[in-house]
């Protein structure tokens, strides 16, 4: 007998019910959309001093202003509400809440961040707060940023200070958004902030971010009320062989490990994996890892978070490989500690103004090994979206075709997923707002909403009208 959910499952272009309770979010970062940078106390982040260094950012375009969602936060939480949203995820900045990384809270700094909670609860969207979304502290990464152990010390003195303003509003608290970012592009590649280039450097940065989610997490703990949530969110790349060859099945196995289970192996099974320890023997010993590191950073979590955009594909090379196709920006530098003999490449057919394939199966894949790994931990995508060349036509209307398809074709993975057994409790999509894209400056439109950044005014593209009615049915129409 074939049952409901498999014809569902057998039929692509079949309408599909997501489960009673899904939750249906969006997300974005304090740097990238917040702005007011030297307002009430807000010290530089590391994102200020970067995108403040000549060659760094494209058109040498700032978070300055960004899309001043300081001010216009109460407008942007009636466009949340008017599309329907279930929650909102969205980071704190820590150099507004504790402008040195150091001492006590900055009130006016968290009083908007209150503001903001209590207009979220009143308009019935869940918010869901990230305490790290790359915006460390000048004056921290001044003493040496997070290849040292102490900065992981000073996130968890944040951490108490933001749970202790917000416990009684927030009830979903994630630690750290895409470490690997902050460690790998911050510190190996330098494509990110602080713009460093050292390979042991952005070892020993996982590590303590590592243990600063440990400890983090913690202080939440300790402070919070007892059904609160705590979470981390992770990239994981889900890394394909180029050929079907031992050697590339080893370059997967070397990425997985520098990209992934650098992460997962202390965090959910308390220790880092052999294999990345015995290929990244000949630049540290790890001796920066310390005795009961490993028992602080195995901390239990309410769920995962999972940002997925796109597959990573590796070949074997002979050490002349490039890591220039991995989709993480153009250095001379790698973030890839002793992977010279593996290359990257980028995967055939269409793709995003990122220059990122479009492959709704690599999400597929990546859930159900999740499920695989750690079968008793519910996971929520945390991120997933794209980036396309949106603009508003002469009537004022913004129609983007190509990200309906995308989010389309992720949500139909995403359920493909719950079908076969996924835990999969929620959905945020990348981002409620244009904004400041990082190295990319405001060259690139992730929203559902378009922001004309000359005026700031907010118009929802398509794609948003489109998901408002997804949220707030739980169904995916058909194609």
């Amino acid at each position: 007998m074939v049952t409901a959910a498999q014809q569902t499952a057998s039929a692509p272009d079949a309408a599909r019910t997501f489960p009673k309770g899904f939750l249906w979010g969006s997300a974005t970062a304090s740097y990238q959309i917040e702005g007011a940078a030297a307002e009430d106390g807000r010290t530089p982040s590391i994102w200020d001093t970067y995108a403040r260094t000549p060659g760094r950012v494209r058109n040498g375009d700032t978070g300055d202003i960004a899309t001043d969602h300081y001010h216009r936060w109460r407008e942007d939480v009636a466009l949340m509400a008017e599309l329907g949203l279930g929650a909102y995820r969205f980071s704190l900045a820590w150099p507004r809440i504790q402008p040195t990384g150091r001492g006590p809270a900055v009130q006016k700094g968290l009083d908007f961040y209150r503001r903001l909670t209590d207009e979220l609860l009143e308009k019935g969207i869940q918010p869901v707060a990230t305490l790290y979304h790359w915006d460390l502290p000048q004056e921290l990464e001044d003493a040496g940023g997070w290849p040292e152990r102490a900065t992981a010390e000073r996130f968890a003195e944040y951490a108490a200070l933001a749970a202790d303003a917000l416990g009684d509003r927030v009830k979903t608290w994630t630690t750290l958004n895409e470490p690997w970012c902050s460690a790998f592009l911050g510190y190996g590649s330098g494509v990110h902030a602080p713009g460093r280039t050292d390979p042991v450097a952005a070892l020993r940065a996982a590590h303590h971010l590592n243990l600063g989610h440990g400890l983090a997490v913690q202080a939440l703990r300790d402070r919070l009320p007892a059904a609160a949530q705590c979470s981390v969110t992770l990239n994981i790349h889900h890394v394909r062989p180029l050929a079907a060859t031992e050697g590339d099945a080893d370059a997967v196995r070397r990425i997985d490990a520098l990209a992934n289970r650098v992460f997962t192996g202390p965090m959910l099974q308390g220790a880092y994996p052999e294999d990345l320890l015995k290929d990244t023997a000949g630049l540290t010993d790890w001796s920066f890892v310390k005795d009961g590191d490993l028992e602080q950073i195995n901390q239990p979590l309410d769920f995962l978070g999972v940002n997925y955009y796109t597959p990573t594909v590796v070949s074997e090379t002979d050490g002349s490989g490039t890591h220039t196709s991995d989709g993480h920006g153009n250095s001379p530098h790698s973030p890839w500690p002793a992977a010279d003999k593996v290359a990257f490449h980028q995967p055939p057919g269409e793709r995003t103004a990122m220059g990122w394939a479009v492959d709704a199966t690599g999400l597929y894949d990546l859930l159900r090994r999740l499920s695989d790994d750690f079968p008793e931990l519910p996971l929520v995508i945390t991120e997933n979206g794209a980036a396309f060349d949106d603009y508003a036509d002469p009537s004022g209307n913004v129609n983007d075709p190509a990200r309906i398809a995308y989010v389309r074709d992720h949500l139909a993975a995403v359920h493909r997923a719950i079908l076969d057994g996924s835990d999969v409790r929620g959905y945020f999509l990348w981002s409620l707002l244009d904004n400041f894209e990082w190295a990319h400056g405001y060259s690139k439109r992730f929203g559902a909403v378009y922001v004309d950044y000359p005026t700031g005014r907010r118009i929802p593209k398509a794609s948003a009208r489109w998901y408002a009615e997804i949220a707030r049915t739980g169904v995916l129409p058909a194609a």
